[in-house]
């Protein structure tokens, strides 16, 4: 690592978010480029740095800063360049020149030490000298705590975030609390702020670290799908975190919940089993049932017979008008939608989901009834327009998710809530399966007491990728009226996709035969072989077939990791699919190569990324927030100077990434089965060798086989696909949606 010393001649690129920079460094005779993330640094300021020499692709020689710390001007020569270059509100380069002129080499002291006398300078009074000396002032701290944090190892990065969070507050909250920054600043989790307090010296057994470890693994339990966890299991998982007997860690389970960060429930009929939320999930699921039981609006026992009889015929005559042949479940599910303020419609593929959502439109609509349609992902909402011929909207979209500036934070939040809630008279909600407990929260929120609610979704899906299993547990209640549909219908029957689903979900294998039309098993056991079909069919043979391109056949498999894991499928499948080329920019984003074309997907969700929607002449023509879990598209720009990716998703949305958050996204060429809930596809290509237990489960193969459209091809082990036939094991979520409902619903 080498060291340089100068000033700040030019300031020639800037991101505004996280501080990354690019400058021009004047050191004695030589003229340096350098790169790093700083927002403290301005021009004229001098900086000793160190770092090492790199040659970018395109700009050549750069100096890349690793640690920096600005020093006081030394002479005059550099006094008179920083306190002219803009960096002090007020200042000149002629005013600059003033000042230089009047107190020489001594005057960067008298800045700080005797600000009045600036007014014996002319064009300076008392007011603008005191101005000139808070900025300095301002500066100096900056200066002092930047330096202080990188004493500890804190990336520039990271210390830009602190400063800007805690300014002089810092030393005070680093020294007594610094896993205090694990809940204040976002990038910054329980590890981060552990290695911090290390550092700095704080007990392995201090009360702050092991409160923090324990809201810490309540957050990861959260990230598995859990609203909350048995307390010998939290213990457990905590003490393995810190390093600790959960002895020493059960007493700070009190005194979080009197701080109202936890909340323990001990049910009646369970008393061995004390629950511990984190207090956010624990009111969401609260907030949920609360709000269930006020939708829940019945008329069934105020109708008289005559306007039951007024639906019934009603029902034919949209039976007649559709051109269609409702069984008695599907006549039911419209029965009960108009009877009732909350309703659930479940069934598996081909039972006739979409034709019953289509009569209760147009049930709905005939008596003159505003509604809307929504789904959890764009991929869903597009299948649901393209089904019903009615517009269908993210649920993110219907609730009006917008990004705000408080405080210079910026942060997002729904427009329709409570205060400002949905005007309209139905809401029909698909794949409800997907839907989290806090999204379901934010919903249930925007919906007003005689708005009617109806949640549609395949209750046999893989849960949703967020915490809580909202459809089921909703289901489970036994509180709300629904319909399971479980006939399937002649048009869908006559597709072995459907067929072999319903199949795997009985617990009966499918049919493997290869006479189907839609349906194959290639059964290879050599890992190299199943590439080289994979490739052979997503480049050659599958599209034609279906009618696709490449790009929207998709790949899924169980796993992350493996000979056949999303991690290095991708790598495989980006080399035949998006090869090199020297018309294509590439970036090394941690382990993964990213290359312009690439097939990417958002890996988290990110309620703050800004996208537009630009015309063919690049007028923006729409914009909004908010980029989600599972959200898939296309790399259409890397530059390389901005150090930005630009990314494509569904409905023509830009997001532009900086690549200190190329972290949020991967390829996509191969994507994990639960990644892929709420989406279809043209044609399905599974690889199934071996796996651990509990991952290769029935419930899983059965998600992944309904992912597609037209076709499924498994690539594999009939053994092992047996196996998951025969595995009906499901991880245990722990949610409490039940029983909050079922504690306010009484039977």
């Amino acid at each position: 690592m080498e060291t340089v010393k100068g000033y700040i001649e030019h300031i020639i690129y800037r991101n505004a978010d996280n501080g990354y920079t690019v400058l021009n460094l004047i050191s004695g005779e030589d003229e340096i480029t350098c790169v790093g993330f700083f927002k403290t640094m301005d021009q004229g300021e001098t900086i000793e740095a160190e770092g090492d020499y790199i040659t970018h692709p395109v700009y050549g020689e750069q100096f890349k800063i690793e640690r920096y710390q600005i020093v006081p001007p030394d002479d005059t020569v550099s006094i008179e360049r920083y306190l002219g270059s803009g960096a002090i509100k007020g200042v000149g380069e002629a005013l600059a020149a003033r000042i230089v002129k009047r107190f020489g080499a001594d005057t960067y002291r008298i800045i700080e030490e005797e600000p009045e006398r600036l007014a014996e300078v002319k064009g300076i009074s008392e007011r603008k000298a005191r101005e000139i000396a808070v900025t300095v002032y301002e500066k100096r701290d900056a200066r002092e705590a930047m330096t202080f944090l990188q004493k500890y190892g804190i990336s520039n990065t990271l210390a830009i975030r602190i400063y800007e969070s805690y300014g002089t507050n810092l030393y005070g909250i680093l020294k007594e609390n610094p896993y205090q920054l694990a809940e204040d600043i976002q990038g910054i989790g329980f590890k981060i702020a552990d290695e911090i307090a290390a550092k700095i010296g704080i007990h392995t057994d201090s009360d702050y670290r092991i409160r923090s470890g324990i809201l810490y693994t309540l957050m990861l339990a959260g990230g598995e799908g859990h609203c909350y966890l048995p307390q010998d299991i939290l213990l457990k998982k905590a003490g393995e975190l810190l390093g600790l007997e959960p002895s020493v860690m059960e007493p700070h389970l009190g005194n979080l919940a009197m701080d109202k960060k936890l909340v323990i429930k001990r049910p009646a009929e369970k008393e061995a089993e004390c629950r511990v939320y984190a207090a956010t999930y624990y009111y969401a699921e609260l907030n949920c049932a609360k709000m269930l039981h006020d939708l829940n609006v019945s008329v069934s026992g105020d109708l008289l017979p005559s306007e039951e009889n007024g639906i019934i015929a009603k029902i034919d005559q949209i039976e007649k008008e559709l051109e269609i042949e409702l069984d008695e479940l599907q006549k039911k599910s419209v029965e009960e939608c108009v009877k009732n303020g909350i309703f659930i419609l479940s069934g598996g593929p081909g039972t006739g989901k979409t034709t019953t959502i289509n009569a209760i439109i147009r049930y709905f609509l005939s008596e003159g009834m505003d509604i809307y349609l929504a789904a959890p992902t764009g991929r869903a909402a597009k299948r649901m327009t393209e089904a019903t011929g009615y517009e269908s909207r993210t649920i993110h979209r219907l609730l009006e998710l917008n990004g705000v500036v408080s405080e210079g934070a910026k942060t997002a939040r729904f427009e329709r809530n409570e205060e400002n809630p949905l005007e309209t008279d139905v809401i029909i909600v698909d794949e409800m399966s997907m839907v989290d407990i806090f999204l379901f929260q934010a919903l249930l929120k925007a919906i007003t007491v005689g708005t009617r609610l109806i949640m549609v979704g395949d209750v046999n899906q893989l849960p949703s990728v967020g915490a809580g299993q909202v459809l089921q547990d909703i289901m489970n209640s036994g509180r709300f009226p629904m319909v399971i549909l479980e006939k399937i219908f002649r048009q869908a029957g006559e597709s072995d996709i459907v067929w072999n689903a319903h199949r795997i979900h009985a617990g009966e294998e499918p049919v493997l035969d290869n006479k189907s039309k839609d349906f194959f098993f290639l059964e290879r056991s050599d890992t190299n072989v199943i590439y080289k079909h994979m490739i052979q069919l997503i480049t050659g043979k599958l599209p034609s077939y279906v009618g696709a391109r490449p790009y929207d056949i998709q790949v899924l498999t169980p796993m992350r990791k493996g000979k056949l894991g999303v991690e290095t499928l991708n790598g495989i499948l980006q080399r035949y699919l998006n090869p090199a080329s020297e018309q294509k920019k590439e970036y090394v984003s941690g382990d993964v190569l990213l290359r312009e074309q690439d097939k990417v997907m958002q890996i988290k969700n990110n309620y703050q990324l800004e996208w537009e929607v630009v015309s063919k002449y690049g007028i923006p023509i729409d914009k909004g927030t908010g980029i989600f879990n599972g959200d898939i598209g296309i790399i259409l720009q890397i530059n390389e100077y901005a150090h930005e990716v630009v990314v494509e998703f569904d409905e023509h949305r830009r997001v532009t990434y900086t690549y200190a958050q190329l972290d949020e996204i991967e390829l996509a060429y191969a994507v994990t089965i639960h990644k892929s809930q709420g989406s279809e596809y043209p044609a399905v290509v599974m690889p199934l060798l071996s796996g651990p237990r509990m991952l290769f489960n029935r419930n899983l193969l059965y998600t992944g086989v309904t992912r597609a459209k037209s076709c499924v091809t498994i690539l594999g082990s009939r053994k092992t696909l047996q196996e998951m036939v025969n595995n009906n094991y499901q991880n245990r979520r722990y949610t409490g949606l039940t029983d909050r409902i079922r504690e306010l619903i009484p039977q």
